[in-house]
């Protein structure tokens, strides 16, 4: 997979609010299903979707035991995608410095 496509899929599953908040809830350490699904208002189905996404993304690992499911954050790809942001940030952090100094020059 090229590094752009590996960045598209990470970035189409951050898009969705539920699975920003997945996470966030797997910041804390490896959690079982249902766990996962308690604080949403949601199916345990769909629960188990969006889990599917992070997962084909990267973001999620899985561990069975038995009939049960544990998910994990895998925080890999988001470093990915935060160093190559980073080359944007230098851009717009001095474009806008540029600016401050032009607004600065002409306030009157």
């Amino acid at each position: 997979m090229s590094p752009l496509h590996a960045h598209s899929d990470v970035f189409q599953a951050i898009a969705h609010p539920a699975r920003r908040a997945i996470l966030d809830r797997l910041r804390r350490g490896e959690q079982p299903v249902l766990a996962i699904a308690e604080p949403f208002a949601m199916t345990l189905p769909g629960v188990s979707q969006q889990l599917r996404v992070l997962r084909k993304a990267g973001l999620v690992r899985e561990r069975r035991e038995g009939r049960h499911r544990y998910y994990r954050l895998n925080p890999d790809p988001l470093k990915e995608v935060r160093d190559w942001m980073k080359v944007y940030e230098k851009f717009w952090t001095r474009k806008l410095r540029n600016l401050g100094e032009y607004l600065d020059k002409h306030k009157d």
